[in-house]
């Protein structure tokens, strides 16, 4: 019976792959390498000695990713666990007031544990891959079953794609209560006196952002080892609850869409919300036209 469950839920999965992220048209070669024992998945660039991506997934800890580095594998994009803001890992996924449960700055396994980490797809081309995670309620009981669902792939203009699914699964009335941020967040090595800046969809600037609504952001600084600036482009999805989402843009350049931001929200019992997005991580100057342009295709 579980062999027969585990076996339909991986096929609705693989599909799942497969329909969020068709429109991303690989070019070179990935692969990716599980490592069991220490919970993480490398994704490898053909060419490239070390990983351009590592997905971390403890048993007690809430999965993050860390390091992303740029296309060409010189420049680091993430930070992990930096002094102004010790929780933040990188690219994370975390809610603020969950019935009165703070996700986002409790990373660690009074709050989370891990159900699955699992490669759904490794085909050279394109890579995808889950996690699933139950996020604990004060008993260690789950309150929500967490599931990311990652695909990533190069493109022939060598910028890396990647595309989430994010679903969160409740096991009884939940509340996401308001709060100026909370969910999907990006943590780039930011350090005083470094040129960096992000735009967003209604080319508001920097800290003019915080607190907008956008249908995009996109965040580029100096990254060391890299000629020009490195940029990670999040996307927002009109099937979003809440599209186009207030966004989070603190003093640092730590950014992320924040739905709770605009008001409280609620997932019913054994209800599933979805959330989309898309990030573009690539090396050079911001062009607003490409971005609208890739936004526009994304969204369809």
């Amino acid at each position: 019976m579980n062999a027969s469950k585990n076996k339909v839920t991986m096929t609705f999965f693989i599909a799942l792959c497969l329909m969020i992220n068709g429109s991303i048209q690989a070019k070179e070669v990935l692969n990716a390498i599980h490592d069991k024992e220490a919970g993480t998945i490398r994704i490898y660039r053909d060419g490239i000695p070390d990983p351009i991506l590592t997905q971390n997934a403890k048993t007690d800890f809430r999965p993050y990713m860390h390091p992303i580095k740029s296309p060409n594998g010189k420049g680091e994009l993430t930070q992990y666990s930096p002094g102004h803001h010790k929780h933040q890992t990188g690219l994370y996924w975390g809610f603020t007031r969950v019935n009165g449960r703070d996700y986002f700055h409790n990373p660690r396994g009074d709050y989370w544990r891990r159900k699955s980490l699992q490669v759904l797809k490794n085909d050279k081309g394109k890579i995808c891959w889950q996690t699933e995670y139950l996020m604990l309620n004060k008993d260690g009981q789950p309150l929500i079953t967490e599931t990311q669902t990652w695909e990533i792939a190069i493109r022939e203009d060598g910028q890396m794609v990647m595309d989430l699914n994010w679903q969160g699964l409740a096991h009884e009335n939940i509340t996401i209560a308001k709060y100026n941020y909370g969910g999907l967040f990006l943590r780039m090595p930011w350090k005083r006196g470094i040129k960096a800046g992000v735009i967003n969809s209604e080319g508001d600037m920097n800290q003019r952002g915080e607190g907008k609504r956008a249908k995009w952001i996109d965040l580029g600084m100096e990254i060391q080892n890299l000629t020009n600036e490195g940029h990670i482009a999040i996307f927002d999805h009109p099937k979003n609850d809440g599209f186009p989402n207030m966004w989070r843009i603190d003093g640092q350049f730590g950014v992320g869409p924040a739905r709770a931001r605009s008001g409280s929200w609620k997932i019913e019992k054994d209800k599933t919300k979805s959330f989309l997005h898309r990030f573009i991580i690539y090396e050079g100057e911001h062009t607003n036209e490409e971005i609208v342009k890739e936004w526009d295709a994304w969204s369809q």
